[in-house]
């Protein structure tokens, strides 16, 4: 099923490992975002290992 939202909740640690794995969706400028223009169809794979590796667990998506 494709991804159609990315959000992040509050408790960001700055881990940066969603950057880390998926750059064309997060950045990382204090704490992490979900960039605007991203393209989630094209990053469903690497969103999924962002929010699966995320170490506080706050990296959310919507099927």
């Amino acid at each position: 099923m494709a991804i159609k939202k990315v959000w992040i909740e509050e408790g960001c640690t700055s881990c940066g490992m969603c950057e880390e794995i998926c750059p064309n969706v997060f950045e990382m400028p204090d704490e992490a975002m979900v960039k605007n223009d991203a393209d989630l169809e094209a990053n469903e794979e690497d969103i999924r290992e962002a929010a699966d590796s995320c170490p506080v667990e706050i990296i959310k998506y919507e099927e």
